[in-house]
This record gives structure tokens, C-alpha cells and sequence, in this order.
């Protein structure tokens, strides 16, 4: 597809998508009218053919199409799975609604209500989801039949850059073709010329090739250590006619880590990281419900605390709260709160009782404590001792549900590096260990059970988690 005919296109789907924004204003308007009796339907419309009121619907369209690009709507989808695509869609439908939330309030606009928002916002992410739906297989059907193609050409011949084109070819409906490859003759020529590809030129003839073919993107696969001089060569001969340059972003072998584009002071670099995927929506979305969630766990539960400080003082009197430095987010130290369940020098005891320790790995855990108060083990085994946290979390030390902070003893005594990956995210009051059977279970399954959650994160999960802990709460499972 030339450039005119892809503006043509593109600017149809801005179009298209503000048509659906409006009709869904309109249905949402038409909803609202007839469900509020002290609402009549031509009374909301005549507030809305007013100049002023013109202007201000205008305004709020040139947002909501500012609001869906900046959301990636009109970026190419045909590399990105429907899923993070439908995602897209409900990122801009929800922004846009609280565009209105925000003028509403700001502005005394009464008939925008909360039952007006909740419909704009469902109706509109149901025709704009079932518009992706359509689109997407449609575009994909053109693409098999070779319409709104792109070229590419590999640089380099080793299995990399053959898996890349294997891929490429195995999904049509994607839209690229491999115009075949360019490599100097080397020592594994042999197997690449008995896969079929063609090599079309060697790195001396790339110039020239790009000059006298169409190519949409090159995609390099060169080992960087030894072909530096032919990356940079190509990569400059690719900016120079305009060609997107693809590279494999995973280039020193990294099995977990995730790459994306980053830029710092106008420096253009690609970030890798091991840590929960950096959603900057999903990690937003996150830290707002952990604050309203501790929040009202706070209010709900100040009677709690309250009969809680007073048996704590009547068994063992001393502090209420127990204080301990943490290792948190990226090792960071913080003090954690608690419900104190042992005696005032629990700590100074710990080293005669080393050597009762039942724990595997670096942690400490004996069954029957001795330090433990007669209070501190219904705290305990009812998880109340944790409640405090909820104080962390507000702060922002920890979330409500992430791996859970280690102190420093035991984090001293870690012997394998892949065990602290689990300190790249923001730890938490439960977890994957807390929901799966916690102090019955082994050190290195515990250490796993924080990877996974890492390696797996998305909201249902924690919203899953958080359910299963009010379940494993109630039955005592794996307390100590």
C-alpha cells in the first residue's frame, strides 16, 4: 500500500472511530433521558444545540481523537496479538470517559451522571471492540491474497535469522514476504542453501540492492560482537533511503528478560527487564486499587485494631506495632509494620535459637516459638498480625499482593541470584507462597512461586489472589 492510499485509510479509521464515540454519546444521552424520570429527551437534546455548547462537543471530539492515538490505535497492529489490540480499545474508551467525568464536574455539567458515563463507556467499548474484531480478519484476508504487503530482507544466514523467516512465512495473513537474504560465504552456508531461501546479495552488493528493489524493512540477525563495522554500515544505508531496520532485541541470549524502545535526553536505547511486564496502565491500574483498597480496609477494620493493641498490651505489654527493615522493591530497605506476637526481645533470642531453625534455605521458622505470646499465635494463625501493612502499602514500600518481603537476615543468606529477581517488583501482603500452603512449603518452591507470579502478572491474577487468601485465611493453611 503506498503512502497516500495508507493516509487515506487511516484517516477513514479516525473517522470511523469518532462516529462510533458520537453515536455512543447519542445512545448513552437517549438511555439516561428515558431511565431518569426528572429527565425529559428533547430537554437533553436542547442543551446540546446551544453554540456554546457546540464548541465545547467539539473540543471534546478533537480530545477523545487525541486520547486514541496517544492510546496506539492507529499505530500498525498486524505484529501485535488481537488481545493487546482489544486492550488498546479499553484504555482509550475508559480515558475518554473520564474526559467527560472530569468536564462534568469541573463545569456543573448535571446531565452528565454516573449512569450516563457507565453507558457512553460500555456502549462505546462495544462497538469499537466489534469494530477491531471485524477489521482485523478482514485486513488479514487481504493480506493472504497479497494486498498491503511489506517487503523484508534478512541480513545475516544463521538459524535466528532462518527461524525469523520460517515465522514470516507461516502467517501470510500478516502481510510480509522475505525477499531473501544477504551474508558474506561462511562456514554454515552449507545448511542455509539447503532450506531454499535465496541469497540475494553479499554485504558489498547491500547498497546497491536496496537502490533497485522495493524494501519495506531489513531485518538484521548479525552477531554483533564480530560483524560491528556491516550492523553500522547497514543501519546507516537503511536510514539513508527511509527503511524501517528490525533487530532481534534479545541479542545477548536473555531467556526472561523483555525488550522495548526507551529514550533518554533525546538518546534513542532499548530497555531490557525481568520484572513484571512495565504496563504503565495494568502497574496504574494497580497502584490505585491498592490505595483505595487499604484505604477502606482501614476504616473498615479500625475496631479491629483497636481491640487488637489492647489484648496485645494486656499479654506482653511493650509496643503494639513490631518494626523491621525489609529488603523491597529493588533491594530498597523500608521499615515494615505488624502486629507485635512475641515478647519485647524477640530479636536478642533468635541466635540461641538458630539451631532449632525447621526452615529450608536462608529463612527462620520454628512450629512452637517460644517468643511467640499466647496472643500472637491467634494473630498469627488468623493472619491479623499482618494488617499493618496496609500501612506500607499506602505509603507505596509494598502492594497488596506481590512477593513477600524478606529481612535482612535471610536475604544475606540467599545463595542463588535467580532467587533475587523477586526483588525487581514491589513485594506485598500476599502471594502465590501465601495461597499455596506458605510455611509448609519449601524455601526454592516459595522462590518459584514468586517467579511465576512474575512471570505471569496480569490484575486477575492478584484480584484471583486476593480471593484465594480470604479462603486460605479462613482455614489456617501452612500459618506459623
Amino acid at each position: 500500500m503506498n503512502a497516500a492510499k495508507h493516509r487515506f485509510v487511516l484517516n477513514g479509521l479516525k473517522l470511523f472511530d469518532i462516529s462510533l464515540l458520537i453515536l455512543s454519546f447519542g445512545l448513552a444521552t437517549v438511555f439516561v433521558a428515558y431511565g431518569d424520570k426528572g429527565v425529559g429527551l428533547g430537554q437533553f437534546f436542547s442543551m446540546r444545540v446551544k453554540l456554546s455548547n457546540c464548541i465545547a462537543f467539539v473540543s471534546i471530539v478533537l480530545a477523545w481523537h487525541i486520547i486514541f492515538s496517544f492510546c496506539g490505535l492507529y499505530e500498525s497492529k498486524r505484529l501485535s496479538a488481537r488481545r493487546a489490540e482489544l486492550v488498546d480499545v479499553l484504555k482509550a474508551t475508559a480515558l475518554s470517559s473520564v474526559l467527560l467525568a472530569v468536564l462534568a464536574e469541573s463545569h456543573r455539567i448535571t446531565m452528565i451522571t454516573p449512569s450516563f458515563l457507565a453507558s457512553f463507556w460500555l456502549v462505546s467499548s462495544l462497538l469499537l471492540t466489534a469494530s477491531r474484531l471485524v477489521l482485523r480478519p478482514l485486513l488479514a484476508s487481504l493480506r493472504r491474497h497479497g494486498r498491503n504487503l511489506r517487503y523484508v530482507l534478512v541480513l545475516g544466514t544463521n538459524p535466528r535469522a532462518i527461524d525469523f523467516a520460517r515465522t514470516i512465512e507461516a502467517k501470510p495473513e500478516l502481510g510480509y514476504r522475505v525477499l531473501g537474504f544477504v551474508d558474506d560465504d561462511w562456514q554454515g552456508m552449507a545448511d542455509f542453501n539447503q532450506t531454499g531461501f535465496p541469497l540475494v546479495s553479499a554485504y558489498k552488493g547491500l547498497p546497491e540492492f536496496l537502490r533497485r528493489n522495493v524494501v519495506d524493512e531489513v531485518a538484521m540477525y548479525l552477531p554483533l560482537g564480530s560483524f560491528y563495522e556491516n550492523s553500522c554500515q547497514a543501519a546507516a544505508l537503511c536510514e539513508q533511503h527511509g527503511i524501517t531496520l528490525r533487530f532481534d532485541g534479545d541479542i545477548f541470549g536473555l531467556k526472561k528478560s523483555r525488550s522495548t524502545p526507551d529514550e533518554f535526553d533525546g538518546h534513542q536505547y532499548v530497555a531490557t527487564s525481568a520484572a513484571v511486564a512495565h504496563d504503565w496502565w495494568s502497574l496504574a491500574v494497580k497502584r490505585i486499587l491498592d490505595i483505595a483498597f487499604s484505604l477502606i480496609l482501614l476504616i473498615l477494620l479500625a475496631p479491629v485494631f483497636v481491640v487488637v493493641a489492647v489484648l496485645i498490651q494486656f499479654y506482653s505489654p511493650g509496643p503494639v506495632l513490631f518494626r523491621q527493615e525489609r529488603i523491597g522493591l529493588n533491594k530498597r530497605r523500608f521499615r515494615i509494620f505488624k502486629f507485635r506476637t512475641m515478647v519485647r526481645n524477640a530479636e536478642k533470642m533468635m541466635a540461641a535459637l538458630e539451631k532449632f531453625n525447621e526452615a529450608s534455605g536462608p529463612v527462620f521458622k520454628i512450629a512452637k516459638d517460644p517468643r511467640i505470646t499466647p496472643i500472637g499465635k491467634i494473630l498469627r494463625r488468623t493472619s491479623i498480625d499482618e494488617l499493618p501493612q496496609l500501612f506500607n502499602v499506602l505509603k507505596g514500600d509494598m502492594s497488596l499482593v506481590g512477593p513477600r518481603p524478606l529481612p535482612v537476615r535471610d536475604y544475606e543468606g540467599f545463595s542463588e541470584d535467580w532467587q533475587r529477581r523477586r526483588f525487581s517488583v514491589r513485594p506485598g501482603i500476599t502471594c502465590l507462597w501465601q495461597v499455596s500452603g506458605r510455611s509448609s512449603l519449601p524455601f526454592e518452591q516459595w522462590m518459584k512461586l514468586d517467579l511465576q507470579y512474575m512471570d505471569e502478572w496480569s490484575l486477575w491474577l492478584d484480584i484471583k489472589i486476593l480471593a484465594q487468601t480470604v479462603s486460605a485465611v479462613l482455614k489456617g493453611s501452612g500459618a506459623a
